[in-house]
């Protein structure tokens, strides 16, 4: 098929786009810098809607990824990107004849706080959603799947707390937490939380595309299906890059107030560094939320392909099996995606 691919430059956008490619699929990305990827490419902003046109003449699908994710921002940023930029991508699919649109969003689009144990994809619901990137995607789901018709299939995906090789979002601010020595446990560390290995993500879009048509019109979580404590998941990722993990711990209820106090300031003083911690935060560290994986597997075909063993022994090689944490090492030749597997 021919596909575009939106915010190609991150982690899932890229292994994505590389997956589609090795299968044989004409690829084009769109992103605001280049992805360094053997593919057409359109740079900009998704937020163009002549861009956004202009990327999707002659796809027969789209997969739709490109996003502003942060805990500080405007909601103005959030809405530009997330919002005006999932309606470009919904009015370019209909206007050029796209038959399928995978819409990547979050499972924090339902998550009003309260525990989650073994949930399935509920509505998305911006009124109760937890913060600006939240609420954005929660609006950018409803604009998505408010466009699928018997033209146009939309399909939505929920990949919840994606890491791997390579990851700039969880895994590296994590490491250099730890590596600092301000990495606490926030509360008791015992909630279970559901994770996804990189390979399993974009191997779940690539079944999302391919299920398109015949599923469409609702909203699928995806995850590995192996909820950890959180305890462990930090102490296994620092492990992993050979720095310390967690030491000390802060009481959820100071946590969380500590995490109002951080998000004004940063508010007042206009800062655009990540805060050190934040009420959304705090209760993503105290709450258990893992879901339940039946309907997306049979819906998708899919399963994961890699456990988190397994995921945890691949970050470990990237990092160079040194124990300093100090990245891969150059030259070193990073573990083939999905060389893992998880038995059946």
């Amino acid at each position: 098929m021919k596909v575009l691919v939106t915010g190609a430059s991150g982690l899932l956008g890229r292994v994505t786009a590389q997956r589609l490619l090795a299968r044989g699929d004409e690829v084009t990305v769109l992103q605001r810098r280049p992805s360094g990827l053997p593919c057409s490419e359109v740079l900009g902003d998704i937020a163009d809607p002549s861009l956004v046109a202009r990327a999707a003449v002659g796809q027969d699908a789209v997969v739709h990824l490109a996003a502003k994710v942060d805990v500080t921002g405007k909601w103005e940023e959030y809405a530009r990107t997330n919002v005006q930029g999932t309606r470009n991508v919904v009015a370019a699919c209909s206007a050029e004849g796209v038959e399928r649109l995978v819409h990547v969003s979050s499972p924090s689009v339902s998550h009003a706080g309260s525990p989650l144990f073994g949930a399935g994809a509920d509505p998305a619901d911006p009124a109760r959603a937890r913060g600006a990137y939240s609420r954005s995607k929660a609006v950018a789901e409803q604009v998505a799947l408010d466009a699928d018709s018997a033209a146009l299939a939309v399909l939505v995906l929920r990949p919840h707390l994606v890491w791997g090789p390579g990851d700039e979002q969880l895994v590296a601010r994590i490491i250099a937490r730890a590596r600092s020595g301000r990495l606490p446990l926030i509360g008791s560390g015992t909630a279970l939380i559901d994770t996804t290995y990189i390979d399993n993500a974009a191997a779940a879009v690539l079944a999302g595309v391919d299920a398109c048509g015949p599923v469409h019109g609702e909203a699928l979580v995806v995850s590995n299906g192996e909820p950890r404590t959180v305890d462990e998941i930090l102490r296994r990722l620092c492990a992993a890059a050979g720095v310390p993990g967690p030491r000390g711990r802060v009481p959820a209820h100071a946590a969380w107030l500590a995490g109002a106090v951080v998000e004004k300031s940063w508010s007042a003083l206009g800062r655009r560094s990540t805060p050190p911690l934040t009420r959304f935060l705090t209760e993503q560290l105290t709450t258990a939320h893992w879901f339940d994986q039946r309907r997306t597997r049979s819906a998708l075909g899919w399963r994961p392909e890699v456990g988190l063993d397994a995921g945890f022994a691949q970050l470990a090689a990237w990092y160079g099996g040194s124990g300093t944490g100090a990245g891969p090492r150059v030259g070193h030749r990073q573990p083939p995606h999905g060389a893992g597997r998880v038995g059946t």
